[in-house]
Parts: C-alpha cells; sequence; structure tokens
C-alpha cells in the first residue's frame, strides 16, 4: 500500500487570496447544484449528474465554444470535486496573490480554455472538470515559485511519515512525469488535458516574467534560466580565453588579463547566486537564513548592496540575533545608499541606539541620534532618543 499526498507549502500569499477562494466556492455550488444520484427503476441504470449538465460539459466530437469553459465547472462525482479543489487550495493561494484578483481568474479561465483544446486536439473524449484548469495554476506555481518546499504526507505499509521535496522536482517528476505520462493507467482521466494545463500555466508564466508584465525575483523559474544562461556564457568566454567586457589587451598580457578575468568570473558567480539564496531565503520568511548569506556574501565583497527591504529586514534580523557589529554595518549600508527611505529617521534611531548600548561608540551614537531626533514624529521614539541623548552627554 503506498498513498501519497502533497498538503502543504512553506511560503503564505501576503494578501488573501480572495479569487482562489471564490474559484473553489463557484465549483462546489455548481457541484452541488448538479449533483443528482438516481437509479431507473427499469432499466437500473444509475446517473449521478441532473440532465442539464450534459449540454455544459466539453464533447470534442461538436464542441461548442462555450463548452471550453463551462466544462471546468464540472465534476463528476464528490471526491473529483473535493480532489480538484484541494489541489486548487494548495497551489493557488500564492498565484492568486502573485497575479491579483483580476489577473488570476483571467489566467484560471485561460488554463481552461486551453486545457480543453489540447485535449479536443489530441482526441479526447467527452470530458468534464476543473482538472486542466487546475493543472495550469500548479503549473504556474512551479514557474513563479519552483524553490519552495512542499510538505507531502506518504503512508507506505506501516511506515506513516511527512517529508519536504522542492516544488520543482516534486511537480515535474511526481505531478506531471509519473502520474501524467507514466502512469496513464486510470479510465475516464483527461491526461492530455492534463498536461496540457501544465505546459499551459509554466508557459504563460515564464513569458509574464521574461516581459515584465509580473515582478521576477532571483527565485521564479525564469531567473533561474538567466542565472544559468549567465553561468554558461561566463565558462564558454573564460575557456575560449574572450573578454566579455570587450577590451583587446595586446598579446603580451592577455594571458594575464584572461587568468584576472577568470577570477572575476567566478566571484561574480558566487556573488550573483548568493544575492539569489538572499533573496529566496528572505521571500520564504527564513530570515536567519538569508542574513548568514548575507554575511557571507559582505565576507567576499564588503561593497555588495541588496534590495532595500531585503538589507532592512537582514538588519533587524542582526540585531535581535545580538549580533550587534554586524547590523551596525548593514544599517550603516542601509543609511547610504537608501537615504530617501521614507523611515530612514527609525534606522538613524535604531543605528544610534546600537552604537550607544551596545557598542559603546559614543560620538558615533551621539551622531545618529541627532540625526534621528530632527526627523522623528513619533512622541515615544522621540522621548526615547532624547533621554538616550542626554545620558551620553552627561557621562
Amino acid at each position: 500500500m503506498f498513498f501519497f499526498l502533497p498538503y502543504q507549502t512553506n511560503i503564505r500569499p501576503w494578501r488573501t487570496p480572495y479569487a482562489n477562494y471564490a474559484l473553489i466556492a463557484v465549483n462546489i455550488l455548481i457541484f452541488l447544484a448538479s449533483y443528482y444520484p438516481v437509479t431507473d427503476p427499469i432499466t437500473g441504470r444509475q446517473t449521478v449528474l441532473r440532465d442539464w449538465v450534459y449540454q455544459f460539459m466539453l464533447t470534442p466530437a461538436r464542441p461548442y465554444i462555450w463548452q471550453f469553459v463551462t466544462y471546468a465547472f464540472l465534476h463528476g462525482n464528490i471526491g473529483h470535486v473535493l480532489g480538484n479543489m484541494f489541489f486548487l487550495w494548495l497551489f493557488g493561494r500564492n498565484v492568486n496573490d502573485k497575479l491579483g484578483n483580476i489577473g488570476y481568474v483571467s489566467f484560471y479561465l485561460a488554463g481552461a480554455v486551453f486545457s480543453g483544446i489540447g485535449h479536443t486536439l489530441l482526441g479526447g473524449g467527452n470530458v468534464l472538470g476543473a482538472s486542466g484548469a487546475v493543472a495550469a495554476v500548479t503549473g504556474a506555481y512551479l514557474a513563479l515559485f519552483p524553490q519552495t518546499l512542499i510538505r507531502v504526507f506518504y503512508w507506505l505499509y506501516f511506515f506513516i511519515d511527512t517529508v519536504e521535496f522542492p516544488a520543482l522536482y516534486l511537480i515535474v517528476f511526481k505531478l506531471i512525469v509519473w502520474d501524467n505520462i507514466i502512469e496513464r493507467s486510470v479510465a475516464h482521466v483527461a491526461y492530455d488535458a492534463h498536461l496540457t494545463g501544465y505546459g499551459f500555466g509554466i508557459i504563460a508564466m515564464l513569458a509574464m516574467l521574461g516581459t515584465g508584465l509580473i515582478s521576477s525575483g532571483n527565485y521564479d523559474l525564469w531567473s533561474m534560466i538567466r542565472q544559468w544562461n549567465r553561468r554558461r556564457a561566463y565558462r564558454d568566454a573564460v575557456a575560449s580565453g574572450f573578454d566579455p567586457f570587450g577590451r583587446t589587451p595586446s598579446k603580451k598580457i592577455r594571458s594575464k588579463a584572461v587568468k584576472k578575468t577568470k577570477q572575476q568570473k567566478e566571484n561574480e558567480l558566487i556573488l550573483m547566486d548568493l544575492k539569489g539564496e538572499i533573496s529566496r531565503r528572505v521571500n520564504e520568511r527564513n530570515l536567519p537564513a538569508a542574513a548568514e548569506k548575507y554575511l557571507e556574501l559582505v565576507r567576499i565583497d564588503p561593497e555588495q548592496v541588496i534590495d532595500r527591504q531585503n538589507l532592512l529586514d537582514i538588519a533587524n534580523q542582526l540585531a535581535s540575533n545580538n549580533r550587534h557589529e554586524d547590523a551596525a554595518k548593514a544599517y550603516e549600508k542601509f543609511i547610504k545608499h537608501y537615504s530617501s527611505y521614507e523611515y530612514i529617521e527609525q534606522v538613524e534611531l535604531m543605528l544610534g541606539i546600537l552604537y550607544s548600548r551596545y557598542l559603546h561608540q559614543t560620538e558615533m551614537a551621539i551622531e545618529h541620534l541627532e540625526i534621528a531626533l530632527e526627523k522623528l514624529s513619533d512622541p515615544g521614539q522621540k522621548q526615547m532618543c532624547q533621554s538616550e541623548l542626554q545620558r551620553l552627554k552627561n557621562t
């Protein structure tokens, strides 16, 4: 006996995914309206759906245009609808958060349409169910959050436990390849609609990330592809002796220049990977790990700067971990590079407190506290700043 069920991701949406909840509710309500299990007393034939359902399911032999949408809101039985809605809940929340409510609903409907077209073109029979659209959402999750972790419950004979897999591997190898290509053994399952949905979801997200229609970070599939391509280009350039910066030194010094360039490229690759790791860890809200990666980054190159919010989160994390000197350096870098931050006075206050209470650098503390005092508007923070300044000047 083997049972395998992904049930949790390690990221949560920043905003309430109203559109995803609405789609789940609509699917369930339509199923309840259509579900009517009866047995014909004469023929003994059992049916579970009302008669009006059949004009809205997708009939590839003679399809009506509306069926490419309506079929995705119909389900054949309770297990069918609950299974689809569970996976829509699992993967749809974060995709909804990324695309927004209107964008998400539009994407979901497009996923249903393209899945239906794929099923029709590949010679499938009559079909109903949201699995093609859900597959599109799952493919979108793969493209947007490939490095997140998915917790899986498994039951293997006498062994019951949970395990975590990276989304990239779980979705590609289990949900796509194994379930829909290798193990095509269950009758009346629209495998081709699933595969079309996965393909549409992945390609659509890559296109939107690549064209800037949605913002790309250092942790989505598009960024992973770009990073891989940059590494490949650097290695090819170094291996061939070509200088990618376009310099054409004389033959006499070219060997030295190439050797230096190789080291530079290796360092750039390391720094690029570290920045990607920092962004990914911050996105997962794993700030302790992000802080460690940041410290590794600045040990290699102290002048490296990361995104504003990431730098502030890491500085706060270092301060909360009592790594006061590292926190002070991070705050100093933040003030230097992001002086236009709307709450910069609070950063100045925090830095002044660090220098005063923990690093015992009185002059630096007074300098930052005086800057903060001029801009602070919160009465409590202002009082704390004044009290700290007075204490320092009286000692």
